[in-house]
């Protein structure tokens, strides 16, 4: 799904994609981490890795699938599904889980931390930053004596326009 990009208030920044790693970034630090690890470079794998890291927003496997596809149209499901296996093992990649059932991936490198706006009726996804959230979740953790490895936020609503199509129904 696409980033959508909207005027943000003083305290909420929207998530601009710019700050990705490049796929020739990427493609060098998977690499490195497949030489660590005995495995083999293939052509199959860096097309895959290029088209991810040359995407925005949150791929399910069949969407990155289909645009690979487009790509080389004998690259299979099942080495997608590697791949990207592979990405997130190696801290590439972050699969996410929203509501709609399908495991998601979006680029973990050359990233901030971010929150997500995840809309129920288009799917779209808006990721954030509000650095008072961050401060009121430190703040909370401290009052129970827990220390916080790693968070995500995730906010289900209907995003301006479906909010728009309802309203004219």
């Amino acid at each position: 799904m696409p980033v959508r990009s909207q005027t943000p208030s003083p305290k909420l920044r929207l998530r601009p994609p710019s700050e990705a790693a490049t796929p020739a970034e990427a493609r060098a630090r998977l690499n490195e981490w497949i030489a660590e690890r005995g495995l083999k470079a293939t052509r199959q794998r860096d097309l895959i890795v290029d088209t991810f890291f040359s995407s925005t927003g949150h791929l399910s496997v069949d969407e990155l699938l289909s645009k690979v596809q487009d790509r080389d149209e004998n690259i299979g499901a099942a080495t997608v599904y590697r791949t990207m296996k592979i990405l997130a093992d190696s801290g590439l990649a972050s699969p996410r889980h929203f509501e709609d059932g399908q495991t998601r991936y979006e680029a973990a490198i050359g990233r901030h931390h971010h929150d997500h706006l995840i809309c129920t009726s288009c799917h779209a996804i808006i990721e954030f930053e509000n650095e008072r959230i961050e401060e009121l979740q430190d703040m909370v953790a401290r009052q129970h004596g827990f220390v916080v490895t790693r968070h995500k936020l995730e906010l289900y609503g209907l995003c301006k326009a479906c909010q728009a199509r309802q309203q004219k129904r």
